[in-house]
């Protein structure tokens, strides 16, 4: 039988060599994030600086600490010092950073975003009182970014399988009802309360009873589950097992898109080390409870998100949802008893026995305790990976942790809950993102994306882009889904490309309700929210697009005009040059003119204006005067105007 108590002293031998070593340690961010900004290059560079400066160090790679706005991110701890967090690094940053802090002692405060850990050093923050970690509750995501994933003694030692040894000296319905009492909600989009489905599932006659992890995210700017896996994996393995002695189940699949490699990767890692430790498999622990968990790949089809059609897919047919009752409680998986939960889930009931159901419940609101991730993406400032107490404002997460918009841009809305949420006004910021909150607002929590549009961004556009989507990942089964967004689709591209119809709003808000109530699956259900959602806080341009024809963001081609203005342009025959329907005309040193006739609306006119010239505009339906016939360049000189020829 295998002690957990010596497990745990070996991997806090381990934990305290590593922080007590009279070595440096070095970590760098090496999740999907980091290493598509860089973190191998960086990675290279160390180990090459080791090398040459003879430095014997630890180098640990760790998974996304959330801050990916300033990806490559490296962590220097000396002995005796602080934990320096870097961000931004080069390979070059990396290389100097090893030589002039861990050799002269120079730590470099204006590359540092801040310190952790014992003490303090002159002219660096502390980390967690920055504005983009401070407001921050990290529950789910406690060890990303801080320890190896692919070392269990990292995690043991933070107090990883203290939760699943505990819940294992209880009985099942103690642990359902240590889960109720902590208020935990689903965290995959409908927010179902978490021991409430156990209860279910717990009662259900049939065996053998199944566990399913759902990590098939698939929205699009979403990456809290992947960020997860790959930064640790145990949290959530963990809870599986908490899930599976609760309700009785002894087989388990871990669902997850075949794009995700490397959180496959470090899945597997961490089953074959728990299997060494005897915390998966028969008798887990000496307690007689066994079970066995298996890793399943999706093809990346977004519906399979939907658990029904999720399970059809395991068990290898086409994946399409059927209608509910029963539910995946009664007859899930082969017919089975089955309880499904994401990936977020499961992190936080490793947790929540690790440190109490009132523990848990003294964050968040009333009805939506705890925490909550989002991935935070588009028009800010400070993107990334974040863990919020639920009740918290949107105000609070875009303009204090996300920094506000880039470039002094005037914020428009944001988007919750992936493409089937909705796309929320100014004018809500205030609001409290919970589960209630939301769906009042015509929007919902969804899994947790969250992105942020600003005025360049054309709401119509943007309301077709993500209905585009769901459409295009309907799996076809029900008629409301399979031809009502096409309909859909077919109106809103008809009027971002100019053939919009006074009675196309109403119709829109017609099938959308008609889709929403008669969709077999949540796909169906949700696809349309981000039209009635732009159609209920942004209906202005909506109007504008088919009464006056016009985009005020300057996005729909068919209602944008490119000009060259006569007052600026040089003559330098760039635009001409690169105009790949030749619509421009015009020689050195003439102003140039644009063939509207010709032109196909593709800008590229004015990505290679040169920006001390500024002499292409884009323009929504207003004229502006502009030559027919290319005349001669005017340079402006001191006393006069003088013409150039």
């Amino acid at each position: 039988m295998v002690d957990f108590d010596e497990i745990r002293a070996r991997a806090n031998s381990e934990w305290q060599a590593l922080e007590k070593s009279a070595r440096p340690s070095i970590f760098v961010g090496a999740a999907t994030c980091g290493r598509a900004a860089g973190a191998g290059a960086v990675l290279e560079a160390i180990n090459e600086a080791l090398t040459r400066h003879k430095i014997e160090a630890s180098l640990t790679q760790v998974g996304c600490l959330g801050l990916c706005y300033a990806e490559p991110l490296l962590d220097i701890v000396k002995p005796g010092r602080p934990r320096i967090h870097y961000g931004n690094l080069t390979p070059e940053l990396a290389s100097q950073l090893i030589e002039d802090y861990l050799i002269k002692d120079n730590p470099h405060p204006e590359l540092a975003l801040g310190s952790s850990g014992d003490g303090t050093l002159p002219d660096i923050p502390r980390l967690y009182e920055l504005p983009v970690l401070k407001p921050q509750v990290r529950i789910a995501l406690r060890n990303c970014g801080l320890i190896d994933p692919e070392n269990a003694n990292h995690y043991i030692a933070r107090g990883g399988y203290s939760g699943l040894a505990r819940a294992l000296e209880m009985t099942p319905e103690a642990v359902i009802s240590e889960v109720q009492k902590s208020g935990l909600r689903g965290r995959g989009g409908a927010g179902f309360p978490t021991g409430l489905k156990w209860e279910f599932s717990r009662r259900a006659q049939g065996a053998p009873k199944y566990i399913v992890c759902n990590a098939d995210e698939g929205d699009p700017g979403a990456f809290m589950d992947r960020s997860l896996l790959e930064g640790d994996p145990h949290a959530v393995l963990e809870g599986i097992l908490i899930g599976a002695y609760a309700i009785g189940a002894s087989e388990g699949y871990i669902y997850i898109r075949a794009e995700y490699p490397l959180a496959i990767e470090r899945l597997k890692v961490a089953l074959r080390q728990m299997q060494d430790y005897g915390l998966i498999g028969d008798n887990i622990l000496g307690s007689g409870h066994s079970f066995h968990l298996k890793i399943k790949e999706g093809a990346g089809a977004f519906v399979c998100g939907e658990e029904t059609a999720m399970i059809a897919s395991i068990e290898g047919k086409r994946g399409m949802p059927r209608s509910r009752p029963p539910f995946p409680a009664n007859s899930g998986l082969w017919g089975k008893p089955t309880n499904i939960n994401n990936v977020e889930t499961w992190a936080n009931v490793s947790a929540i026995l690790e440190k109490g159901a009132e523990w848990y419940a003294g964050y968040g609101t009333e009805k939506s305790k705890g925490t909550k991730t989002f991935a935070l993406a588009g028009k800010i400032n400070r993107t990334g990976l974040i863990e919020v107490p639920m009740g918290i404002t949107l105000e609070e997460i875009i303009y204090g942790i996300g920094g506000g918009i880039p470039d002094g841009k005037r914020f428009k809305a944001v988007q919750t809950g992936g493409p089937s949420g909705g796309c929320l006004p100014e004018s809500l910021l205030k609001l409290p993102v919970d589960y209630d909150s939301l769906t009042q607002a015509g929007s919902i929590m969804g899994s947790g994306g969250m992105i942020v549009l600003d005025e360049d961004n054309c709401i119509v556009d943007t309301a077709r882009y993500f209905l585009s989507f769901t459409q295009a990942e309907s799996c076809g089964k029900c008629v409301p889904c399979r031809l009502g967004t096409k309909q859909m689709l077919d109106i809103l591209e008809g009027i971002t490309g100019g053939d919009g119809k006074p009675e196309d709003i109403d119709l829109l808000q017609r099938l959308s309700n008609s889709i929403k109530s008669g969709s077999l699956c949540a796909l169906g259900g949700t696809a349309p929210n981000p039209v009635l959602t732009t159609l209920r806080y942004f209906r202005d341009e909506y109007e504008e697009h088919i009464a006056e024809r016009k985009c005020r963001a300057r996005v729909c081609p068919a209602l944008t005009t490119y000009y060259i203005l006569p007052d600026k342009c040089q003559g330098c025959l760039i635009c001409l040059r690169n105009c790949p329907a030749e619509a421009i005309s015009g020689d050195k040193r003439m102003v140039h003119v644009i063939d509207q006739s010709k032109c196909i609306k593709c800008g590229v006119c004015l990505e290679v204006c040169p920006p001390r010239f500024s002499a292409v505009a884009k323009v929504s339906a207003e004229e502006i005067a502009t030559p027919t016939e290319p005349v001669p360049v005017k340079v402006s000189k001191p006393g006069k105007d003088t013409d150039s020829k």
